[in-house]
C-alpha cells in the first residue's frame, strides 16, 4: 500500500471548518474514489484549521496518477487555505 499525504491550514477567520470539509467531501472525494487504484483516505483537521489528508492507494502508479487530481484541489480550494 502506498499514500499521499498533503499538509494544509485553513484559515478560519474567512472560513468555517465543518464548511471545507463538506466541500471536500462532495466535490473532491467522489473524484478521487473514482481513481483507480484507491483504497481510501482519511482527513483530520484540528479546531485551528490545521490538517493533513492521507490518501491511500494499491500501486506506485496510482499514486503518481493521483498527483492531477490532488494539484486540482489544491487549485480549487486556494480561497480558504492560510498555508
Amino acid at each position: 500500500m502506498y499514500s499521499r499525504v498533503t499538509l494544509l491550514e485553513i484559515d478560519t477567520l474567512r472560513v468555517e471548518i465543518a464548511d471545507v470539509l463538506e466541500r471536500f467531501e462532495t466535490e473532491v472525494l467522489p473524484r478521487v474514489r473514482a481513481m483507480p487504484g484507491y483504497e481510501g483516505v482519511t482527513v483530520m483537521v484540528t479546531p485551528d484549521g490545521k490538517g493533513m489528508i492521507v490518501s491511500f492507494w494499491n500501486t506506485e502508479e496510482a499514486v503518481e496518477a493521483s498527483a492531477g487530481l490532488a494539484a486540482t484541489a489544491i487549485e480549487e480550494f486556494v480561497t480558504v487555505y492560510r498555508a
